[in-house]
């Protein structure tokens, strides 16, 4: 063994205050660590940095990787996988690549693009085990996966009981029998109304869930508090009623006010992000410039964007109401599973074309309306909902727009050409720095998340490291990295992968008071319900594990 040492880049390390200084970093059993001081230290590799960028690696906190939702789409779309995406890898495993590769292919095209973290954003307690084995199989990555709680019957029983010693014990329970990381919401109430007979969705924030008594907003608000009082490292995660719809943008915004000062983080916020009314197609325009100012002045709430890309993507969402949505409109092939779940998942192939179709070029606006409006790039995160808006490979591009104004411009230029009309995106003048950059993914998400050991280059961080290749042309240059460090291993090298490692599982695992958990049991027992039984995680099929502290 012996030291890495990343010799005279110049490093971009917000978090530690560091904004294009040329430094040496040191590398030892996977870990940043300080200048030896010893006159010979053992020098496993030395890695000539001169004029390279060097960033932590990157993160990615909403994706889709894992589960039978996943898998699902993998089936539907055996014409999306092809080898776009991912990187050579001479004497590494096969793997399929495309909009939504194999587990193995993956790990690769994350670690190709420079990412060494990802969370999976929605996985239903009864899936967990089949997350679990996706990620054992996912390589190059450290990751975890966000529970499906906002449609579940135990949560709103308690929450319509106002027991919230039950209801935190049941979240507590549920996340460490899972092994899962957070606490995720989507359309509450919403999905669980639509799995009945009508077919139908909840609509309203203060419309209660038929059978449950319980609103929408009250299902936000317990969650969000129950969150904060086991002091979960990340927030609430919340997906929206109404996702896609005319006018969401008022649901949007109820949902935020309902936080009432606890913390939430707000997943894909462009979709969210729509005035007009819900029965006139034709009215379609966005609304981020006032949700932007909402959560610009109120710093409980974070969000991830959601960005679009054109071309052919996957929709894969713990929101079977909107596939199912989807699929009257478009006519495409769809899928939805919910049979014994608290939870709902849906898949449907699409196809984003904004030059063609004023909707899509506005959710492609929108999306950078978000990004650009945000005064304070600590609180966005850098994200297409991989693969609902485009793939993750398609984030260079999405970095491009940012930083370079007159190629945003010639972009907007190829739109619909009555995109002027709907948004202010061509009165954005904005430009993003390298710094601001390595914020948005990588330091940002890390804290969003609240990994304190990700997303930095400082001494403890763990050693992820990500070096590019300066180019004025930003496209080419986020999209092929010069190497990628993963826990002090070399994985990528000049654009080929050089070795593939596993990397580790996050986790919490909230403590519960002595009286909490037979209180659970009993009702559990009480009323038959077995299927909590099988929620329970054997750790020890897990891998490497890393269980994150609660406070």
């Amino acid at each position: 063994m012996g030291y890495l040492v990343l010799e005279n880049g110049t490093v971009h390390d917000p978090q530690n205050g560091i904004d294009g200084e040329v430094r040496t970093l040191w590398i030892e059993n996977g870990k940043v660590v300080p200048p030896p001081t010893e006159d010979n230290p053992v020098i496993a590799r030395r890695i000539d940095c001169r004029g390279y960028v060097i960033m932590p690696g990157g993160v990615d906190m909403h994706c889709h990787i894992a589960g039978p939702k996943v898998n699902i789409g993998r089936q539907m779309t055996p014409e999306y996988r092809r080898d776009e995406g991912i990187p050579r890898a001479e004497g590494r495993r096969s793997a399929t690549g495309g909009l939504l590769p194999s587990c193995v292919g993956t790990g690769y095209m994350f670690a190709g693009l420079g990412y060494t973290t990802a969370m999976d954003a929605a996985i239903p307690g009864l899936h967990a085990r089949h997350a679990h084995e996706d990620l054992l199989d996912t390589p190059l990555l450290d990751k975890g996966f966000y529970l499906l709680f906002g449609n579940n019957q135990f949560v709103m029983d308690r929450i319509r009981e106002e027991r919230h010693d039950c209801l935190d014990a049941y979240l507590a329970w549920s996340l460490g029998s899972t092994s899962a990381y957070g606490v995720k919401v989507v359309n509450p109430g919403g999905v669980e109304n639509w799995k009945q007979v009508s077919r139908k969705t909840v609509q309203q924030l203060e419309e209660p869930v038929p059978g449950f008594g319980v609103s929408p907003r009250s299902i936000v608000r317990n969650l969000a508090a129950s969150v904060d009082r086991l002091k979960l490292p990340h927030s609430v995660h919340i997906h929206c009623n109404n996702l896609g719809v005319p006018g969401n943008s008022e649901t949007t915004l109820h949902t935020m006010q309902a936080l009432e000062g606890h913390r939430g983080h707000f997943a894909h916020t462009q979709f969210h992000s729509y005035a007009g009314d819900e029965n006139d197609p034709a009215s379609f325009r966005s609304a981020v410039p006032r949700l932007a100012e909402y959560v610009n002045a109120n710093s409980n709430i974070t969000i991830d964007v959601g960005h679009v890309n054109p071309g052919k993507t996957l929709g894969i969402t713990g929101d079977a109401p909107f596939g199912y949505f989807l699929s009257k409109l478009t006519g495409n092939r769809w899928y939805a599973a919910d049979s014994e779940l608290e939870a709902s998942c849906g898949v449907i192939p699409m196809e984003f074309q904004p030059q063609k179709v004023l909707v899509h070029a506005i959710q492609w606006a929108a999306a950078l309306e978000w990004y650009l409006l945000m005064e304070d790039p600590w609180r966005v995160a850098m994200s297409s909902d991989h693969p609902n808006g485009g793939a993750i490979f398609r984030y260079p591009e999405v970095i491009h727009l940012l930083m370079d104004s007159a190629f945003r411009r010639e972009a907007i230029a190829r739109m619909h050409k009555t995109l002027g009309d709907r948004t202010i995106l061509g009165d954005l003048d904005r430009e993003y720095s390298m710094n601001e950059i390595a914020i948005i993914t990588r330091a940002a998400p890390a804290k969003m998340l609240g990994l304190k050991h990700k997303g930095h280059l400082g001494n403890g961080a763990d050693a992820d490291v990500t070096i590019y290749t300066p180019s004025p042309n930003r496209t080419e240059m986020f999209q092929r990295p010069r190497y990628v460090v993963q826990a002090g291993r070399v994985i990528v090298e000049d654009g080929e992968l050089g070795g593939e490692v596993f990397g580790k599982l996050f986790t919490v695992n909230p403590s519960l008071d002595d009286g909490q958990l037979p209180v659970i049991q009993k009702w559990f027992d009480d009323a038959h319900t077995i299927r909590f039984r099988n929620f329970a995680i054997d750790r020890q099929h897990l891998g490497e594990v890393e269980t994150v502290a609660t406070s």
